[in-house]
């Protein structure tokens, strides 16, 4: 849908620019564009080596898993099922811990990773029952909370804005921190929320 969206508006502003006489203009546009995707890129390439090189050694030498057992006790309150020691914990750990400094790509892996223990973790517990390619509770539980992830340092956007010339490229760190508070906070209720209905439901059978 997205790239269906992006083919429409190109067209668009080319069949424009054809209509009334820009097409130099246009044409400038996706040169100086283009230039600057790449520099940007490249710009990008070392900050997202560094942290990602650093949350790689973190879970090597065994950092994240000691993160996780003092981040327990909040992960078992959002995911009770979860049983401790289980990899799914160090997983759900890293990534919180990577969005909450503002690395969204050291948290993708991470992530992913914790998707795939609780399917694991779903398929043992129900058995024959697991449906094939539906999320389990828990799945959806840990999506809405990396959406919605608090985030300290906006490590992403302060890149950005020093990239582009900002004055003062740390300056978003105090919305940031509001806006995703809220938006984390409104994600956990959400959970709790769901949790508890699930609870009456299964007390009504």
């Amino acid at each position: 849908m997205l790239n269906f969206l992006w083919v429409i508006m190109m067209a668009g502003g080319i069949l424009y620019a054809s209509f009334h006489g820009t097409m130099g203009e246009v044409t400038e546009a996706f040169i100086d564009s283009s230039t600057e995707a790449v520099n940007l890129c490249i710009f990008m390439l070392g900050v997202i080596g560094v942290w990602n090189g650093m949350m790689e050694i973190a879970v090597k030498s065994g950092l994240m898993e000691k993160i996780a057992l003092v981040m327990y006790p909040f992960i078992h309150w959002l995911f009770p099922d979860i049983p401790r020691g289980h990899r799914a914990n160090e997983y759900i750990a890293a990534n919180m811990a990577a969005n909450i400094l503002g690395l969204g790509w050291a948290a993708t892996p991470a992530g992913l990773k914790a998707m795939r223990e609780l399917k694991t973790l779903e398929e043992e517990r129900r058995g024959e029952r697991a449906e094939e390619g539906r999320a389990s509770d828990m799945m959806c539980a840990f999506l809405v909370l990396n959406i919605s992830s608090l985030q300290l340092i906006p490590i992403n956007m302060i890149a950005y804005r020093s990239q582009y010339g900002s004055v003062e490229p740390a300056a978003i760190v105090l919305p940031s921190i509001c806006a995703t508070a809220i938006s984390t906070l409104a994600g956990i209720l959400f959970i709790k929320g769901m949790e508890i209905m699930r609870k009456r439901r299964r007390s009504r059978r």
